[in-house]
């Protein structure tokens, strides 16, 4: 686990960019019970607790998870080749699933694991209608939302149709954990300023909740009763107020908020409607320049914060300027957070693959410490966080949601 303390060294190096590795990448996994890598004996592997398959897609790769108990026994990331990935620029989302499965399924294979040996399997959750946060079975009515991708394309969409395919092959069952649109917002959060465009729902919210129950978890304190500002800077951005063990508030990551390494967060409104009503602009081209295309990568053509800092060290003043602008801005909406809870914050919580960065890291304590002590868990262990809320379900913990419909 991450030391919690802002003190502790951050390692610079691994940020994510744009490209994902060339090569599939066996992660490091924290120690599990002795025995060889589970294969084809059904669920009563040498393990005694349910084997549980995470996956976790992304725009450029797809990771994926073993876990017995709550430990990994292997994480690896599957990354798309840009020019097979090409191919699918202008497409659904869905059109990848076939692909992505297929890959999966063989890193299954590779690694002596038979699907009827899986107790269940977890995708992470996409762009759905919102929902209460918890563990949720994947039905067809949860896989023809997705598909229909009436609140976006995500490469999150494909999770749960992943898990659902191998799920089928395995005899066992698929779910979700804390969708991005997980919403437990109070009404005044909700409205904008102009009637009929209420604020959309949608955060981080896998990573950003399992972060605050870890930091619980540490504190030797229920999540329930804490106050906390947290903070997830990945390629998007977002930051939250929890309380009583609620997401209260949260920065759309999509569309307002702070710029992030390739989304443009809050824009200046009667400008966007100006670039909006240029001629020849269409609503996917306006998409892709706020969402895939803005931030970071707007100014300086790289979504690779490791770029970003070499520049800055080699006296880039543009760099210095864009990312000392992404900082302040994250730290602005991390204060409106503090406001939301009164000022009464037991912590702010620094995660996310951009906080690896100890520059970043530190940049963010510096500014925010007044608020309340900054505690730093860089990465983002999405994987775990899904097989965790699969867990609490097989072993009685939590029932699992129904999905509505």
């Amino acid at each position: 686990m991450p030391s919690p303390e802002p003190s502790a060294p951050v390692p610079a190096s691994p940020t994510p960019g744009g490209g994902g590795p060339s090569t599939a990448h066996s992660e490091p996994s924290a120690p599990g019970p002795a025995g060889p890598t589970p294969g084809g004996g059904g669920p009563s592997t040498a393990h005694s607790d349910p084997l549980v398959l995470a996956v976790n897609p992304g725009s450029t790769s797809t990771k994926l998870g073993l876990f017995t108990g709550r430990e990994p026994l292997w994480s690896v990331t599957l990354p798309i080749d840009d020019v097979v990935l090409a191919e699918f620029r202008g497409r659904p989302i869905a059109d990848q699933l076939e692909l992505r499965t297929a890959a999966c399924e063989r890193a299954l294979a590779d690694r002596g694991v038979t699907p009827r040996s899986l107790a269940a399997v977890v995708g992470r959750g996409g762009l759905l209608p919102p929902l209460a946060s918890g563990t949720y079975r994947v039905t067809a009515r949860l896989l023809a939302d997705l598909e229909a991708h009436e609140r976006g394309e995500h490469a999150s969409n494909l999770g749960a149709m992943i898990a659902a395919r191998i799920a089928g092959g395995a005899g066992c069952e698929a779910f979700i954990v804390d969708p991005v649109s997980v919403d437990e917002w109070e009404p005044p959060a909700r409205l904008s300023g102009l009637a009929g465009l209420d604020r959309p729902v949608l955060s981080h919210a896998l990573n950003t909740k399992a972060i605050a129950k870890r930091y619980a978890a540490d504190a030797g304190r229920p999540y329930a009763e804490l106050r906390l500002v947290v903070i997830h800077l990945g390629s998007g951005t977002t930051v939250s107020a929890h309380r009583d063990g609620r997401m209260v508030d949260a920065s759309n990551a999509r569309e307002e908020g702070p710029f992030s390494m390739e989304r443009a967060g809050g824009v200046p409104v009667l400008k966007l409607a100006e670039l909006a009503t240029t001629p020849g602009m269409t609503f996917a081209e306006l998409e892709r320049r706020l969402f895939r295309e803005g931030g970071v990568f707007s100014y300086l053509g790289t979504r690779d914060l490791r770029e970003v800092l070499v520049r800055v060290e080699a006296g880039d003043a543009e760099a210095a300027l864009v990312l000392e602008a992404l900082l302040y801005q994250t730290a602005k909406e991390a204060g409106a957070m503090a406001a939301v809870l009164e000022g009464r914050v037991d912590a702010v919580l620094l995660t996310g693959g951009m906080v690896h960065s100890s520059f970043v890291a530190h940049s963010l304590t510096r500014r925010l410490q007044w608020i309340a002590p900054v505690r730093v868990y860089p990465g983002e262990d999405e994987l775990r966080a899904l097989a965790e809320g699969v867990l609490r379900v097989l072993h009685g913990e939590e029932v699992a949601l129904a999905y509505p419909g």
